[in-house]
């Protein structure tokens, strides 16, 4: 029943966009404007997707159906001309524009297959076994590598995935909760850090002289990542679990299940070398991390005199990240055949494994980036522009409050946080008096706001890369993350609504931890009296 229910919200979406399709044929030649640009419509076809992966548990359809439909609706409904909106401007578009990622999953999926196929990922679980004795502990480790790895979300969730995949099986904890752990230290770690490639970003849009100095003004009050790691160190010490998450969690307790549904990754593995010690997975780490730090720096003009900061604020980890992976790999093919635990040909055969391993992330990548490039041709912006605009009148003392609602709202349609920061950021320094405590409230809303809705969303680039670090099935992911971002998101929500008024860092963020970790109580009693 429920496979017909699914199958049947695709093909009444499809079937509803080949109808409209035809009242188009004979749309007038010459440039297209769409008359849905601008206005409500230009967020319907990311909603549309979303809710149908959501009810359907199926991603790649529901993308498509998004693309389908946001290219319709940028070529007022004329056939080709949506052929030509959904292959150049939303494919092709994001092939070309997301290629430096592609090949760092590509590169890092390569080197993962060279440490399992060396024998470091089962040293290292042995190793963790002897020295990690507890679930508890396990996720605070997972959590503690997350926060470390502060430079960039990308290669947070790919490396911290990686090294820690081995752990958290040996302990029965679910994939999904590994997906959610690293998830929800990727992004927060790097929005509350000065050095990251999201300080850089935010500093991009912000006036100029003033980005780096606000970012870090803000830090205080970005009430959803600082809370978000509160809570993940709080459902870990307290033994909480609920909504979707506690049957994932529940089945890998019991049943050793780490999936319950979905994609399983068991295929994937690969038989190591028994000379494999943990020295095999730590090297490649440490050489990746070090070198992706150059790389990024260097991009950013580092060489040509810049100082450090300013060269993460001018960098693009686009290219960055691809070019150290690379390095990064091939002393890690170096090493693994210097160390005799792998032949020269055994080492080439990983990165076409590798490429396997990062197929399904690459492919929802696409998509989602199409998706959003769609939404780009509606002008959703714009519309979102007009909204602040119009609240900015006659809710003053509410304003950090409703721009962080927008900036969720606006980040899970788009599915990108950077994309949020562009737009809301110009709105948010026009409205509020420069220097003052208003302004840095509202920067902060802007970007806790962003950061939350890029948690929820299953179009989200980060969330992808968590999934695919977590080697768990996306949709899964998504389920079972989104009600423990809505909650941190509530508790946000009435802290940006006391910000208003109280403009103490000090007074605020007590209170934050206190109310989350009160909800937490409550969540454990109602599970409790449920079990």
């Amino acid at each position: 029943m429920k496979r017909k229910s699914n199958l049947f919200a695709i093909c009444t979406t499809v079937l509803m966009l080949l109808v409209l399709c035809p009242l188009a044929a004979f749309a007038e030649d010459g440039e297209v404007t769409s008359k849905m640009a601008g206005t409500f419509w230009s967020l319907v076809p990311p909603v549309i997707a979303i809710g149908l992966a959501l009810i359907t548990k199926e991603v790649y359809s529901s993308l498509f159906v998004g693309i389908l439909m946001g290219g319709l609706f940028a070529a007022n409904f004329n056939v080709l001309k949506t052929i030509d909106a959904v292959v150049n401007d939303g494919l092709i578009a994001a092939v070309s524009g997301t290629a430096g990622i592609f090949i760092f999953l590509v590169v890092l999926g390569a080197i993962v297959a060279l440490v399992n196929k060396a024998g470091g990922s089962a040293a290292f679980g042995e190793w963790a076994k002897k020295n990690i004795k507890s679930r508890v502990g396990a996720m605070l480790a997972t959590f503690v590598l997350g926060v470390l790895i502060f430079i960039d979300d990308y290669f947070n969730c790919l490396t911290v995935g990686s090294v820690m995949r081995p752990v958290t099986d040996a302990h029965k904890i679910s994939r999904a909760k590994l997906s959610y752990l690293i998830d929800a230290t990727a992004a927060p770690i790097c929005m509350i850090a000065p050095i990251s490639s999201w300080a850089a970003a935010v500093s991009e849009f912000a006036p100029e002289g003033q980005g780096l100095s606000l970012f870090i003004k803000a830090i205080p009050y970005n009430f959803y990542s600082i809370l978000t790691l509160v809570f993940v160190v709080a459902i870990t010490l307290m033994k909480v679990d609920y909504g979707p998450m506690a049957l994932h969690e529940k089945n890998a307790k019991e049943k050793g299940d780490l999936y319950t549904c979905g994609d399983r990754a068991e295929s994937q593995k690969v038989q190591g070398s028994s000379k494999g010690k943990v020295i095999d997975l730590l090297f490649p780490i440490i050489v990746l991390i070090a070198v992706c730090v150059f790389t990024l720096v260097y991009v950013g003009g580092i060489l040509d005199g810049a100082s450090f900061i300013d060269s993460f604020s001018n960098t693009d980890a686009t290219i960055g990240l691809p070019m150290g992976g690379l390095i990064a790999l091939v002393i890690t093919i170096i090493y693994m055949v210097a160390r005799r635990v792998m032949t020269f040909k055994e080492a080439m055969d990983c990165v076409p494994k590798g490429f396997v391993a990062m197929v399904p992330a690459i492919t929802i990548l696409t998509l989602a980036t199409s998706l959003k490039n769609m939404t780009g041709l509606l002008g959703a912006d714009a519309y979102v522009a007009g909204l602040m605009e119009g609240a900015a009148a006659g809710l003053a003392n509410f304003l950090p409050a409703i721009i962080f609602l927008v900036a969720c709202f606006l980040s899970f349609s788009t599915g990108t946080s950077w994309g949020t920061f562009g737009i809301l950021i110009p709105i948010v320094v026009a409205i509020f008096p420069s220097g003052s405590a208003n302004l840095i409230i509202g920067m902060s809303a802007c970007l806790a706001g962003a950061v939350c809705g890029d948690h929820c969303s299953p179009i989200s680039d980060t969330t992808i890369m968590s999934s695919a670090g977590g080697e768990c099935n996306h949709i899964n992911h998504v389920s079972t993350q989104m009600p423990y971002a809505i909650s941190v998101a509530a508790i946000s929500f009435v802290m940006y609504v006391l910000a208003a008024f109280i403009k103490s860092a000090f007074i605020l963020l007590p209170v934050g931890i206190v109310l989350t970790i009160a909800f937490l109580f409550v969540m454990k009693a109602i599970t409790k009296n449920k079990a």
